[in-house]
């Protein structure tokens, strides 16, 4: 289920899931003063649009709880070399927010883990195991 419908829903659909709260959801053509005015009241930030930095510090308010699904590739600089960042401003906003995910090394370790035990659920309901 996707995280917005997990969030909004009261639980009564029978999973035993969901936080009853008011969910907004933005896009990431949403006009940046709109942006904004969402993010700055936000109490749980998830972000997944693919625009490196695109959450800056003075966009979140303190004690925001901020989880960054982005993974950009970017070129350094500095070194040439690239790197992965993600949609927030990971330095600007740390200081800020209860809770940051990092880039790499946040959401993606749990997209893997829930991935692997996916394909092992399916992998067990298509076959049936007999003792011979």
């Amino acid at each position: 289920m996707p995280i917005a419908m997990l969030l909004h829903t009261d639980g009564s659909h029978g999973l035993g899931l969901g936080a009853d709260s008011t969910v907004t959801i933005c896009h990431r053509n949403t006009p940046p003063e709109q942006l904004r005015l969402f993010t700055k009241t936000a109490d749980i930030l998830v972000v997944a649009v693919g625009i490196p930095g695109l959450i800056k510090a003075d966009m979140v308010k303190s004690g925001v709880v901020v989880i960054d699904v982005g993974i950009n590739r970017i070129q350094d600089q500095h070194t040439g070399k690239f790197r992965l960042v993600g949609d927030v401003d990971f330095k600007g906003v740390y200081d800020k927010a209860s809770f940051i995910t990092p880039v790499p090394g946040g959401v993606g370790p749990m997209t893997v883990a829930m991935l692997m035990k996916n394909t092992l659920m399916a992998a067990r309901k298509d076959f049936v195991y007999t003792n011979s």
